[in-house]
């Protein structure tokens, strides 16, 4: 198997198209080598705990409404083509993402790492919840298979948010500037949304490389 690191943050469109396209070539390469493993990265590392309305935000960021709804229209087409139905009229709120990556580290360590991420990015970019909040979080939790009683203990505390804000530091230390990245085999970067064809050829690539592997080591 082959490691594939991928840093994202769950309020971010492109990393649910990303994801959306890598799933689709996956499919399609069901002998892929890819073992996946989730990090934190924030858009937004300074918001607010309880985050910030919306429209506030988009119109803060892009300079004004008409810039905004400009700057999402890559986004509703390329979400298109992956397949994805994003409701963004119906995000109300712009989330401080902490919680949400302490949630995903904590999944990881019970193995249910990708539902979860997929869970935040269905509640966020669908059903329009406010994933900052901790309650939303614990429906998701639970919604995955995770204990709720127990993740709710770990709410309480501030366990593990530190680390998460260090990885992501550690991170933009090493280069990486927006998300998703994805990282294979700990050596080489694919930046952005990278479309289902473009994963096929890195998967058939990575295939073909570990059969010549194999073979050199077998005639060895």
């Amino acid at each position: 198997m082959i490691k594939l690191d991928i840093l994202s943050d769950p309020i971010c469109p492109w990393c649910y198209i990303g994801w959306t396209n890598l799933a689709r070539a996956m499919e399609s390469r069901p002998d892929h080598p890819f073992t996946i493993e989730w990090h934190p990265f924030q858009l937004n590392p300074d918001m607010p705990p309880e985050g910030m309305d919306r429209r506030a935000y988009l119109e803060g960021k892009f300079g004004g409404k008409e810039n905004a709804v400009r700057a999402y229209a890559p986004v509703a087409e390329k979400a298109q083509e992956a397949g994805l139905s994003l409701n963004l009229e119906g995000i109300t709120r712009t989330a401080n993402t902490l919680n949400a990556h302490r949630l995903i580290h904590w999944a990881g360590i019970e193995g249910r790492q990708t539902p979860t991420v997929l869970a935040l990015f269905r509640a966020y970019f669908i059903d329009g919840r406010d994933i900052g909040d901790v309650p939303t979080l614990l429906d998701i939790a639970e919604s995955v298979g995770l204990e709720r009683d127990m993740i709710a203990k770990l709410y309480e505390s501030d366990a593990d948010a530190a680390d998460m804000q260090a990885r992501d530091a550690h991170a933009r230390s090493r280069g990486v500037q927006a998300v998703p990245t994805f990282i294979v085999a700990s050596q080489h970067a694919v930046p952005g949304a990278q479309p289902p064809e473009q994963w096929v050829a890195i998967i058939d690539d990575l295939n073909a490389q570990l059969a010549k592997a194999t073979s050199e080591g077998s005639d060895a």
